[in-house]
């Protein structure tokens, strides 16, 4: 097994051929990325960086954000992608257990992430233009560099992701992970060199840095590189590329602008949707509109893609398809482990070369979430089909997914619960049109004074992501419970559903 770069790159050396293409005209070719990732590689080095080492990086989209990546995989360290929203007080969570020996950040929080590392981390900075304290020590180096030799089970990144507790845990990926999950959605999506990706994700998240980048490079397609997602922006580069992948967001916003049509998608080939589920009837109303079925898949942050609809074959709404090649999936029973009857709903389990090695020093909480046989529980409960076909029917984890961003109930709980005139509260996510689930809170006054929904939003502001904070805070005397005293969510759930229209 060779270093993840090398899978990717290494046969693309003195290729001009276009990786990515920018909004303002820029275009990088395969050639000038690997360039530019041994002059980053080597920037790295100079900072200290050693293979093991850990680099966490919370800095926005951008070309250069996408070579420190590569150049961290070429340097043998492990990438460690921080979500862009997360407040200072979060990232000193993640800082404390990862132990980064750098971190990268935007110049505008040098300051106060110097402060939070307390000189345990060297700190530099890259900005939205790929402007920053790194970037003029990587421009200052030569573009040579011998990519460090790692082995399958060596780390590549570690991304955390919410835990039951409400701590977030680090999951381990291999460089081993990452190869398999990469060459396994190439042949299974179809991706060649002729392929042109509208890449609209954020990188900081499995899926448009791992399953969207990985993928166009190892293909070597060409990836029109956009900051974030804008409808109108997607919709006038369509007759130049080949394949979307989104989260459901981005197709409930692209069925509202009047520019999608069956003529206007004519060169795509393929849509792909993750991250969250998405609606039979957005499934529907797509193909009705565009003449395409989007292809659904179901992945975590911990093993990458485990099921997908056929590239050929019937795409069915409201299923993530079948077992992709290689990965093993399972309906078990969530207390014994046990096989369900077939078309019983029960927990999803999976085995294969994509699954993590673990949580990052939580051996324990590792321990738990694997059976003796090797499957990981993935917390979340569906059923398989007499087709093969496997339907997601819910989480056994309390966990809210918000336009494909995690969140975990218990975060957001224990600020409100912390406010004056609060009892208790419980965090839900309710239908929305647009993100999927919006993460609404309910709060017990106790029959009280409290403070208003306004209040208590902008007391959230400063200690919580934007896309952790609720949409709406609704009040009540108490919140309802079961005979063993447990705040009933579910109940919560179908009481406020219709919420968001």
């Amino acid at each position: 097994m060779s270093n993840l770069f090398d899978l990717l790159l290494a046969d693309k050396a003195g290729s001009d051929r276009l990786a990515l293409e920018t909004p303002g005209g820029l275009g990088i070719s395969f050639e000038d990325l690997i360039q530019a990732s041994g002059r980053m590689a080597n920037a790295l080095a100079s900072l200290g960086v050693r293979p093991g080492d850990r680099i966490a990086v919370q800095v926005e989209k951008s070309p250069a954000n996408l070579v420190l990546y590569l150049a961290s995989l070429r340097a043998g360290a492990v990438y460690l992608p921080l979500n862009t929203a997360y407040t200072l007080p979060e990232i000193g969570y993640f800082v404390a257990d990862a132990e980064p020996s750098l971190i990268v950040c935007d110049p505008s929080a040098k300051a106060g992430t110097e402060a939070l590392a307390g000189g345990t981390a060297r700190v530099e900075t890259l900005d939205a233009a790929g402007q920053g304290s790194l970037a003029e020590i990587a421009a200052r180096q030569p573009a040579a560099f011998q990519t460090v030799a790692r082995t399958g089970d060596d780390l590549a990144a570690i991304v955390y992701t919410s835990g039951t507790t409400g701590r977030s845990k680090g999951a381990m990926l291999s460089h081993a992970n990452l190869a398999s999950n990469a060459r396994t959605l190439v042949e299974s999506w179809r991706f060649t060199p002729g392929d042109v990706l509208i890449h609209a994700l954020p990188i900081y998240h499995v899926h448009g840095l791992f399953v969207a980048i990985n993928v166009l490079l190892m293909a070597g397609g060409t990836m029109i590189f956009l900051p974030k997602f804008d409808a109108g922006e997607i919709v006038g580069w369509l007759p130049r590329a080949t394949a979307l992948m989104g989260v459901p967001t981005f197709y409930t916003r692209l069925l509202r602008h009047p520019g999608l049509t069956a003529g206007s998608v004519r060169a795509m080939r393929l849509f792909v949707s993750g991250s969250a589920p998405l609606l039979a009837e957005t499934h529907r109303e797509w193909r009705a509109r565009t003449g395409h079925a989007i292809l659904e898949r179901y992945g975590m942050t911990e093993t990458g893609m485990n099921l997908s609809n056929p590239y050929d074959g019937e795409r069915i709404a409201g299923t993530v398809g079948r077992p992709l090649p290689g990965v093993e999936v399972r309906i078990a029973d969530p207390e014994t482990g046990a096989p369900v009857a077939d078309g019983a709903i029960g927990m999803i389990e999976v085995k294969g070369p994509n699954v993590f090695k673990g949580y990052w020093r939580m051996p324990e909480k590792t321990a738990q979430e694997f059976r003796a046989d090797g499957f990981f529980i993935t917390g979340d409960l569906g059923t398989i089909g007499q087709d093969g076909y496997v339907s997601i029917v819910g989480r056994g984890k309390d966990l809210i997914i918000t336009g494909g961003l995690n969140v975990y109930p218990i975060e957001v709980e224990e600020k409100i619960d912390a406010l004056p005139g609060v009892v208790e509260s419980a965090v839900v996510g309710l239908p929305h049109p647009d993100f999927g689930e919006a993460v609404t809170a309910v709060a017990a006054t106790g029959g009280g004074g409290h403070p208003s929904e306004a209040e208590v939003l902008a007391a959230l502001e400063g200690g919580l992501a934007a896309f952790k904070r609720p949409k709406r805070v609704i009040f009540v005397d108490e919140l309802p419970r079961n005979t063993m005293g447990k705040v009933q969510k579910a109940a919560l759930r179908a009481q406020y559903a219709g919420l968001y229209g």
